[in-house]
């Protein structure tokens, strides 16, 4: 589920606790935490409605419930009235910034695993070694040297090592976090070659 960068400052500061979205069924349910430029956004509650509120419009920043309507897209489908509310930031963020490294051999056994179930073989330290070497290089022009078949298929890659806060997005392509960086010095000690 996507926001504009202007409902999620609204939803972050509490001026917007509800959206509208029109789907075939139901993308999201209560209790769901969508990850965010702001930080995580929960859903409180999901529910078709057949017609929005004037005070439901208001909620969603909207001056009038025709506003709000004029603002969904023309397609099948039905008008799903969400409710959110900023739950804070996202905690990949500290995760990042942790360069200690306290769990390292649990680290180093989830890349492992990692590794043993792809299905191009070992992979982890390869996208590693490749964001290592190449920061703020566009996904476009790395994907293809690692031997992947697709660039989505690389990007879904490096968003699990960043699962794991290893790695970043930069406004174009990646960087390892200062936790990616220690990781990657003691998996590589010196007068290693990645």
């Amino acid at each position: 589920m996507l926001f504009r960068q202007d409902a999620l400052d609204r939803i972050r500061d509490g001026r917007i606790s509800v959206v509208f979205r029109r789907w075939e069924r139901a993308r999201v349910r209560a209790g769901t935490r969508l990850r965010t430029m702001i930080g995580v956004v929960e859903v409180l509650a999901v529910a078709p409605v057949k017609r929005i509120s004037a005070a439901d419009a208001r909620a969603a920043g909207y001056p009038s419930a025709t506003a709000a309507t004029a603002d969904l897209p023309d397609k099948a489908g039905d008008v799903y009235r969400i409710e959110v509310a900023y739950a804070g930031d996202d905690p990949r963020v500290a995760l990042r910034a942790a360069a200690d490294l306290p769990d390292f051999p649990a680290l180093v056994a989830r890349l492992d695993r990692m590794d043993a179930t792809g299905v191009r073989g070992p992979w982890t330290r390869r996208v590693l070694a490749m964001i290592a070497a190449r920061p703020a290089v566009r996904a476009g022009d790395l994907w293809a040297g690692l031997g992947y078949p697709d660039m989505l298929t690389f990007k879904r890659d490096v968003r699990r090592l960043k699962e794991l806060g290893l790695t970043e997005s930069l406004p174009v392509g990646y960087r390892l976090s200062p936790r990616g960086e220690a990781a990657w010095a003691r998996l590589n000690p010196p007068g290693a070659t990645p």
